[in-house]
């Protein structure tokens, strides 16, 4: 198990940045109980090892225009390495996808997008998506209303697990 190759103090470092990336290295220190400089160290072979892939504002999109969020689950024709690779990397080049996950089952992707209104969303399923090489079709549920956006990884079950196998 990945996680418990961290001392409980590195765990600790990872759980308060996750809840606020923000804080200062003295702050953080203070919370995990250790002094700023091996803090720092630590935050900076955390971030080299790759636990930390890097810092992020939660931006409240309807705030900035973008009313519409859709999952569109897709199913491609082929699923040669090839192909997944080749419709992964056109997901990249596609500001409307947010988030692109390949799945088993009856889909090979579910897409997160994002659009300011339905009829850019559209604009995107049909002129981009649907005539992507390889996608077989594409269903699309537009989303109500979300009830929960936790990032990151919930620490607290982790901690259980270690505390169990111990």
């Amino acid at each position: 198990m990945a996680g418990a190759k961290l001392d409980p103090i590195d765990r600790h470092i990872l759980a308060e940045l996750q809840a606020d990336g923000r804080m200062t290295n003295v702050e953080l220190a203070k919370r995990v109980g250790i002094s700023a400089p091996p803090c720092l160290r630590r935050v900076r072979t955390l971030e080299e090892q790759g636990y930390i892939r890097g810092y992020h504002a939660e931006i409240d999109s309807r705030e900035l225009g973008f009313e519409v969020q859709v999952f569109a689950m897709v199913r491609l024709n082929s699923q040669a390495e090839s192909d997944l690779t080749a419709f992964e990397e056109r997901c990249r080049s596609w500001p409307l996808v947010r988030e692109c996950h390949m799945l088993n089952g009856e889909i090979d992707f579910i897409l997160k997008c994002v659009a300011p209104d339905l009829s850019s969303f559209q604009s995107f399923l049909t002129g981009d998506l649907l005539k992507a090489p390889n996608v077989a079709n594409v269903k699309t549920s537009l989303v109500i209303r979300g009830s929960k956006d936790e990032p990151g990884v919930p620490f607290e079950v982790l901690e259980e697990r270690i505390a169990r196998q111990a």
